[in-house]
């Protein structure tokens, strides 16, 4: 398995003893993280709308709203969960005055998409809303998953996506976005969930969420100063939850990224290959396979300790630190950072979500992503280890 080279680093929230992870830092190192082994980048399918065409005709915001209310959708449909409702009389009365709205996600063979339709109804204005669908596109590769929505009215444009989730991965999400990110208050840093429904069955729901246009990082055209603004939220996401009490229960509803990943993942991949069956040229390179994984096997103790002694606290993980799943756009007093797509979110060492991130982007770039990240930990009383022990730990997170 390659390492990651790079700089260093540890860790520790204020007024918490460091224990053993805290330790000096010599000069910096420059290098590349190995690449980590796994799925492709997902294509995206769509067309990007500029922020000034799509707020050409206004602020972008639909009508007054009021607070949350929870309920059941039309015909007994479980879950509904509205962040932003005008009230429940547009969902009484159907799908209100929306041209087009009938036509959402139609023919997509998608389940729960009569409860999406009244939940947009809701979001849109009710039945005193007067205006029409003029877009729908993917976003994924999974077709109609997940789909932007855009809508004219007469003063404004205003658009949002809708995403198919599983139901433990909807409820995780909610919890992130109405819990678990306010409770340190980073409310405005994560997805800008809206509203939730669940399909008639049960199983899965669909989020609606603000549309966050085009200010997706760009890993191929680097700008310094919105990866700087994206480090240093994912820093400080790592500093506040660092043995926060949440961690618990984080744990139930999202994982464990920790030396039990690594465990499991070498025990899972060796009973994959003991069932293996082929001919002798395949069984030659399977037993190759198993000695290799019988070396990460009996290696575990020794990464078990050194994640203990160098891998700092345990703290919240996105988990899938691609940089599609971060946006960064600007905001009263400069640029805001938004992490979203938390379907992976977990319990672990920072070193899994820090590996992930820095291999999203080019090779040159990542000794400075590195140092802001090291920089933002110092605000917290954190530091890094040395560059050897911070490959090691790069190594057992890949």
């Amino acid at each position: 398995m390659g390492r990651a080279r790079h700089g260093s680093r540890a860790v520790h929230r204020p007024g918490r003893e460091p224990g053993p992870w805290r330790v000096r830092v010599g000069p910096q190192s420059t290098g590349s993280p190995h690449r980590r082994a796994g799925r492709p980048a997902p294509r995206r399918v769509r067309r990007c709308v500029s922020r000034a065409e799509r707020d050409r005709l206004g602020d972008g915001r639909s009508p007054a709203r009021r607070s949350c209310i929870t309920g059941q959708g039309r015909g007994g449909a479980s879950g509904v969960r509205l962040h932003n409702p005008v009230g429940i009389e547009g969902r009484q009365r159907g799908l209100g005055m929306i041209e087009g709205l009938d036509r959402v996600l139609e023919g997509s063979a998608q389940p729960g998409v009569m409860e999406l339709r009244r939940l947009l109804a809701d979001l849109l204005g009710g039945a005193d809303a007067d205006g029409r669908l003029i877009e729908q596109e993917t976003l994924k590769s999974h077709a109609w998953r997940v789909v932007r929505l855009r809508f004219a009215f007469d003063a404004y444009i205003r658009a949002v996506v809708a995403k198919r989730l599983k139901p433990e991965i909807g409820r995780r999400t909610e919890l992130l976005a109405r819990r678990w990110l306010p409770a340190v208050g980073l409310a405005d840093c994560g997805p800008p969930l809206l509203a939730s429904v669940a399909e008639p069955s049960g199983r899965s729901v669909w989020h609606v969420y603000d549309d966050l246009g085009c200010d997706e990082l760009d890993a191929q055209h680097i700008d310094r100063a919105r990866v700087i603004a994206a480090t240093e939220l994912i820093a400080r996401i790592h500093t506040r939850f660092a043995g926060h009490a949440l961690l618990g229960e984080i744990r139930l509803h999202g994982g464990d990224l920790g030396v039990h990943f690594y465990e499991s993942n070498v025990r899972d991949a060796i009973y994959a290959l003991w069932a293996c069956r082929g001919n002798a040229e395949q069984h030659h390179v399977r037993d190759r396979l198993l000695k290799r994984l019988y070396a990460l096997r009996d290696d575990l103790p020794y990464r078990a300790r050194r994640l203990s002694e160098r891998g700092g606290p345990e703290t919240l993980l996105h988990g899938d630190l691609w940089t599609i799943n971060i946006f960064v756009g600007q905001a009263t007093g400069g640029l805001r950072a938004r992490l979203i797509d938390w379907d992976h979110a977990a319990v672990g060492p920072v070193s899994y979500d820090l590996s992930t991130f820095l291999l999203r982007l080019p090779r040159e770039h990542r000794s400075w992503v590195l140092n802001a990240y090291r920089q933002q930990l110092a605000t917290a009383g954190w530091s890094l280890p040395d560059d050897r022990e911070l490959n090691a730990l790069f190594e057992t997170a890949e």
